[in-house]
């Protein structure tokens, strides 16, 4: 019969092989490039060393010139997607993420604005999906996609090899819906009626070569196509769609995205997951809803991630893409 002391210790020696198993003991960051044949996309690579493949999320970056790590030179120097694949890595979770078709290193596959649409990084995400099931460095896939990311990821999910889907702040109602509330708010009613005559004949498909000078940013002609095939796709239908376990963060403090659109994802697809996480704003950090303090974040890598953010992912991922191997959903 064994001695209390030695049925301790045999207990203490499961507890610390469970440990050493669940956290890595180094993280490798690797370039991780894929030629689709048509371009070259430029990535990266985070992978724990751990004793069975781990997981692997594949992030997708939201919209205009966001990059791998997150940041946009029209929208702040904040790096909230290298900062969620590090978080990722230290809970044993491998990540890819990538610069998009025509934006930062991966710009020579598309070097001209005119070539990008919805569908084509739609169709890249698909592409990325059978890289990571041929390697078997990884486990099972999880796409990860943020704001416009959110919507990619949902077209491309149903045709991927991921086990499951996350989006994080993700519209609910057709972008052109959401430019036209923000756009109602900030520009004099003549400009207001001027981009909603172009956003009206976008929406039909038709480009509008004669933009006014304080709507080139918005509405320039090289960006048309790229508007049109965004505004054929409603996000919610698009959701509705997707056949693996979703789940659905949104922050409270979002001045981009509100609560209203994560509810309406959720009643597209009842049975995904929603988490409404108190304070986060849309780059995923606690943020008071103060417009200085919210647009001052948008510059500042230091802050760190909402924890809850990452408690949610990695609790959903190690629900249903534990690392079983490269398995089709």
């Amino acid at each position: 019969m064994k001695s209390p002391m030695l049925r301790l210790t045999a207990l203490l020696l499961c507890l610390f092989a469970s440990l050493a198993q669940a956290v890595p003991t180094s993280i490798l960051q690797r370039p991780y490039d894929l030629d689709t044949g048509s371009g070259v996309l430029r990535g990266t690579l985070l992978l724990p060393q751990t004793p069975t493949p781990p997981p692997v999320a594949l992030l997708i970056a939201g919209s205009g010139p966001t990059d791998r790590d997150g940041n946009n030179p029209e929208g702040g120097n904040n790096g909230y997607l290298r900062r969620l694949a590090e978080a990722l890595a230290a809970e044993g979770i491998a990540s890819v993420r990538y610069d998009k078709r025509g934006i930062a290193r991966s710009q020579p596959a598309a070097p001209h604005e005119e070539q990008l649409s919805v569908e084509g990084y739609a169709a890249d995400v698909v592409a990325w999906s059978d890289a990571l099931a041929s390697d078997p460095r990884f486990g099972r896939q999880i796409l990860i996609g943020h704001s416009e990311g959110a919507l990619i990821a949902s077209l491309a999910a149903p045709r991927s090899r991921a086990a499951a889907l996350v989006v994080i702040s993700g519209s609910a109602r057709p972008i052109d819906a959401v430019l036209h509330e923000q756009l109602q708010a900030r520009l004099p009613a003549p400009l207001l009626r001027q981009a909603e005559r172009i956003m009206l004949s976008l929406r039909a498909g038709h480009a509008q070569p004669q933009v006014p000078s304080a709507l080139q940013v918005l509405f320039r002609p090289s960006v048309q196509p790229y508007l049109i095939s965004l505004f054929r796709h409603h996000p919610a239908e698009a959701f509705a769609k997707v056949r693996q376990p979703a789940l659905i963060l949104q922050g409270t403090s979002d001045i981009q995205v509100s609560v209203a659109d994560a509810e309406a994802l959720k009643r597209a697809k009842p049975d995904a997951e929603l988490h409404l996480i108190a304070g986060m704003n849309h780059i995923l950090r606690i943020v008071p809803a103060n417009a200085a303090q919210q647009l001052a974040s948008y510059n500042n890598p230091n802050l760190p991630l909402a924890s809850e953010l990452v408690q949610r992912i990695v609790a959903f991922i190690q629900r249903n893409a534990s690392p079983s191997g490269n398995q089709p959903a």
